[in-house]
C-alpha cells in the first residue's frame, strides 16, 4: 500500500522516519548534510533549524592547503574528467593546421599528393593572377604560403601576416621547430608581397 493509499486511523500518529541527529532535538530530520569532504554521499539529517547551523559552519576545505584547494578547485572546473591543450600543438580548432602538418591521402584531394594537386594549382594560379602577379612567380608563391585570396591588399595583408603570427610563433607552440621554420616562410612571404604592393 503506497503512502497516498494508507488508511487513516484516528489517534494514531506516525512516527517520523528519522529524527535530527542534532543531540536533544526531537524535530523530524527532513534535511541532510554531508557528513566529510571525504564521505559526500553519506548524510546527517537534521531539522531545518539544525542544518541551517550545521551549513553556516561546515567548510568543504577545512584543513586543505591554498595549492591543495586551488588543484580541486580546477579538476572541478571539468568536473575532474581529463583534459588536453588546446591551440597549435594541443589539436584544438585550427584553420590551417593542414599547413604545418599534410594529410598524405592516396587521392591528392587535400594537399596535393595526386590528382587533387590540379584543382590547387589551378586555384592559386586564378588568386596570383587576379593579382597581378604571374603563376610562377615569388609572389604568387608568397601569396600561396599565407593563403591569400585576390584582391590583395596591404590592410588583408597585415591583417594576414598577424594572424598567422599568431599561430605560429614558437612561444606558442612550445618552441616547435616546424613551427619556427613555418614562421620563417611567412615572414620572408610577407616582405615579398610588401614589396610588390609598395611598386
Amino acid at each position: 500500500m503506497s503512502r497516498t493509499q494508507r488508511i487513516y486511523e484516528p489517534g494514531r500518529e506516525e512516527a517520523p522516519e528519522r529524527l535530527c541527529e542534532q543531540s536533544g532535538c526531537t524535530e523530524p530530520g527532513h534535511y541532510r548534510a554531508p557528513k566529510g569532504r571525504d564521505r559526500l554521499d553519506e548524510y546527517h539529517w537534521f531539522c531545518l533549524d539544525h542544518v541551517r547551523e550545521y551549513n553556516k559552519a561546515w567548510n568543504y576545505y577545512a584543513g586543505m592547503s591554498e595549492d591543495e584547494v586551488e588543484a580541486d578547485t580546477r579538476r572541478d572546473t571539468t568536473w575532474q574528467r581529463p583534459t588536453w591543450p588546446l591551440g597549435a600543438r594541443g589539436g584544438g580548432n585550427q584553420r590551417h593546421a593542414h599547413r604545418a602538418t599534410p594529410i598524405h591521402d592516396g587521392f591528392g584531394y587535400f594537399n596535393g599528393d595526386g590528382e587533387g594537386e590540379v584543382d590547387n594549382r589551378q586555384r592559386r594560379n586564378g588568386h596570383a593572377r587576379a593579382a597581378g602577379f604571374h603563376p610562377s612567380s615569388p609572389e604568387a608563391r608568397a601569396m600561396d604560403i599565407m593563403d591569400l585570396n585576390a584582391p590583395l591588399t596591404l590592410t588583408g595583408l597585415k591583417a594576414r601576416y598577424k594572424e598567422l603570427v599568431k599561430l605560429h610563433h614558437p612561444d606558442a607552440n612550445g618552441g616547435d621547430k616546424l613551427a619556427e621554420e613555418r614562421l620563417k616562410e611567412i615572414n620572408e612571404a610577407n616582405s615579398t608581397l610588401k614589396k610588390a604592393l609598395a611598386n
